[in-house]
């Protein structure tokens, strides 16, 4: 396969998790988190540090409206549920081991 057309694949993929995900709100960023280390802010940095990457200007505000199709603020009023105290625990937890 040439790069041209693997960057093309890679591209739609990730065009296609963002839009999963766009769909799929009721999947929780801490619960992400919790299961497989990244969630949509993380998605957002990586978006974002690959425009820096290439000279393109963005900031993080912009980068998350892309991957949330919305405002932050406005998908966290609209979808984001409390934590649970299991959650947290697990986050905490996870967070802890990473340190180490």
């Amino acid at each position: 396969m040439d790069t041209n057309t693997q960057t093309e694949l890679e591209a739609a993929a990730f065009r296609r998790l963002v839009a999963h995900f766009q769909t799929h709100t009721e999947v929780q960023n801490i619960d992400l988190m919790n299961l497989a280390d990244f969630c949509r802010n993380c998605l957002a940095k990586w978006y974002m540090a690959a425009a820096e990457e290439r000279g393109e200007q963005m900031d993080y505000e912009a980068a998350r409206e892309y991957i949330y199709g919305m405002p932050y603020s406005e998908w966290k009023d609209k979808f984001q549920l409390k934590a649970t105290a299991e959650q947290l625990a697990i986050f905490e937890s996870k967070k802890a081991a990473n340190k180490e």
